[in-house]
């Protein structure tokens, strides 16, 4: 760490506390320039903690944590945070193995009382926390802190309704470094928020009610409006103020000498239900590459600070997301039907390129995966064929809309599912483990997994003409294996695998990107005299039974491997197995999938190490399953 005039003595709040306003702007640019340095060593999201170095400091200056607490969304915002709470000597570990969490994490530290990582979920954790301290007759205070993007979704509206609706007493502090909500007019703006923010107004506002009640209703009511509208014309809260919230704003949140005692004016203010400040920040605050940037530097790899180029990869292999977007491009200029749609990441699921091509035909709906999965199954109502293109993680926020809106009515929506798999340093949370299991239950679903860039460019081909019913291909975060890409006309045949290499004794079903591996493992076994067939699946549904029937009645073992949890490919390649009497013989049946626990990040090859899905894992299970000669017994 640097030789920092403060920060090297600031370990905890309580030493933020101690300083003066003057001490703790200094401090401010401090906290900005470790984590500058930091993130140009570690990668992760830059520009929304940059925002925030300012509200940080401020808030643990002014509030009692971790008794009052702080919750933030996402959590792309809280590096700042962590070098404030005890977790500066150990921030340059940031994402790596065994070291700090990209996120909150409860587990990390006491200042992280809620985890998060998926958006719009801080409101009603927060609301949730300060229930608790109401029944529990605490007096701590609850902070949420929540982006303008992700106040946009539909979870936060329904947090915002119910708490106004319980007047529950919380901070909800909106994050605004985007999206003009109302538009700031400068010093006055920043006084009025102060102004109104403080005991006087608060008494003023109540004693004008306690006036007003003692006349007709009618009264009243016209009076309340006034006064409400009078205050919204001055901040522009009327939306808060209509769900509930006393609204403050908007103000300018890199302004200590603003944002410190409009904080604590409503930290004592007798304000009975939710407050809502409104603070204007930049993303990227106070690195000129960053605030220059189009996204600000959201999330970066590795950069020199003082150029701000970030490494690029040295491989000339497309990355899987290129690829999904390069061939649906192809589609488009032949398919004027063709529509993509994402949540909030065209860049990162190459819908960008889609959208610079067909400009009319691409839709991003925010951070909103539900209406996008219900928008995409209207679209194919009328004879579109939309391309939701959405993470794996995320698309489990709209899985009821999966099943309602898209599987039973047998819409042609088709799924891009980036992300598959364990994904790094981004950890459990944006892992893709779910997928092949929720959406192989369902009936009348085509399931596909690519093992390689080939593979995949084969399944969107396949997907153009689906037309009958909803259907999802999955591939991993990252470059492919680089081979040569087939054309678009190539396409598979639904329900069918493909062998790869034959063998004896031993079968492999590979659904993924695990073949790689699988093929290692059998270059090994090989040369110890065991000869192996691999097959690589394709289709989790339908499966390709006649081909399981096949290696099921020559060989004594058939292993299963996918990069998914229990309840995938290989629950249902065990389900046909026993349902065909299979399994009664002499036949072993083992499944290689994710184990039963959420894998902290790392480089994706140590945790696949970790999973036991890498080529030495797949070797020991082919050697154990051939010496097992386990005999189970009746009990007499």
């Amino acid at each position: 760490m640097a030789d920092y005039k403060l920060l090297n003595n600031v370990n905890f709040p309580v030493d933020i506390k101690k300083l003066s306003n003057l001490e703790l702007k200094i401090l401010s640019n401090e906290v900005r320039q470790e984590m500058i340095e930091t993130v140009s060593q570690t990668g992760g999201h830059l520009g929304a903690g940059l925002g925030v170095v300012e509200l940080t400091v401020a808030l643990h200056h002014i509030f009692n944590t971790p008794n009052d607490k702080i919750i933030w969304d996402v959590g792309h915002q809280t590096y700042p945070h962590k070098i404030l709470t005890g977790r500066k000597n150990k921030i340059k570990t940031l994402r790596q193995g065994d070291g700090l969490s990209g996120f909150t994490k409860r587990a990390e530290s006491e200042f992280d009382p809620f985890g998060a990582a998926h958006s719009s979920t801080s409101i009603s954790a927060a609301l949730g926390i300060a229930t608790a301290n109401k029944l529990s007759n605490k007096n701590d205070e609850v902070v949420a802190v929540i982006g303008d993007g992700a106040i946009s979704a539909g979870m936060a509206y329904e947090a915002m309704n119910n708490a106004g609706d319980t007047k529950t007493k919380m901070i909800v502090i909106l994050n605004d470094n985007n999206m003009s909500i109302a538009k700031p007019v400068g010093a006055m703006k920043s006084y009025l928020a102060k102004i109104f923010s403080g005991k006087i107004y608060f008494n003023l506002r109540e004693t004008f009610k306690l006036i007003i009640s003692s006349f007709s209703k009618r009264f009243s009511k016209k009076a309340g409006q006034a006064e409400d509208f009078l205050r919204s014309m001055v901040t522009g809260g009327t939306l808060f103020s209509s769900l509930g919230f006393y609204y403050i704003g908007p103000i300018d949140g890199h302004d200590l000498d603003v944002l410190l005692p409009i904080l604590k004016n409503v930290r004592d203010s007798k304000h009975n239900g939710p407050i809502l400040i409104h603070l204007k920040t930049q993303k990227g605050k106070g690195y000129k590459f960053a605030e220059k940037s189009d996204d600000k530097y959201h999330g970066v790899s590795k950069f020199n600070v003082q150029t701000g180029i970030q490494e690029k990869s040295k491989s000339n292999i497309p990355a899987y997301t290129k690829v999904f977007a390069d061939t649906l491009v192809k589609h488009a200029e032949k398919d004027s039907k063709i529509v993509g749609i994402t949540a909030a990441m065209p860049s990162g699921t190459g819908m960008d390129i889609f959208s610079k091509k067909f400009p009319d035909r691409m839709f991003d709906v925010g951070i909103a995966e539900q209406h996008a999965v219900t928008f995409a199954a209207g679209l194919a109502t009328e004879g579109f064929k939309p391309y939701a293109a959405i993470y794996s993680t995320f698309l489990q926020r709209a899985y009821d809309q999966v099943v309602h809106d898209v599987a039973i009515q047998s819409l042609p929506v088709r799924f891009a599912i980036d992300r598959a798999g364990l994904v790094g340093a981004d950890g459990p949370t944006h892992a893709g483990s779910f997928d092949i299991t929720y959406l192989s239950t369902l009936p009348n679903f085509v399931v596909m997994a690519a093992s390689d860039e080939a593979e995949l460019v084969k399944m969107i081909n396949t997907s153009v003409d689906i037309n009958d019913r909803p259907s999802a291909f999955r591939y991993p975060r990252g470059v492919g294996i680089g081979i040569d890409m087939p054309d678009i006309s190539e396409k598979l045949i639904i329900g069918k695998g493909r062998i790869i290499k034959e063998g004896k004794k031993v079968a492999i079903l590979n659904f993924g990107t695990r073949l790689k591996e699988c093929l290692i493992a059998e270059e090994n076994l090989k040369k110890k005299g065991i000869d192996l067939t691999v097959v690589d699946a394709r289709f989790a549904k339908p499966l390709d039974e006649n081909l399981i029937w096949q290696l099921a009645t020559n060989h004594e073992v058939i292993i299963t491997i996918e990069e998914g949890s229990i309840g995938g490919f290989g629950s249902h390649v065990n389900f046909f197995l026993n349902e065909k009497k299979l399994l009664d013989e002499n036949l072993k049946f083992r499944a290689m999938i994710l184990p039963d626990k959420f894998i902290d990040h790392n480089k994706p090859e140590e945790m696949y190490k970790d999973a036991g899905l890498d080529a030495k894992s797949i070797e020991l299970k082919v050697i154990e399953s051939l010496n097992s000669k386990v005999l189970i017994k009746k009990i007499n």
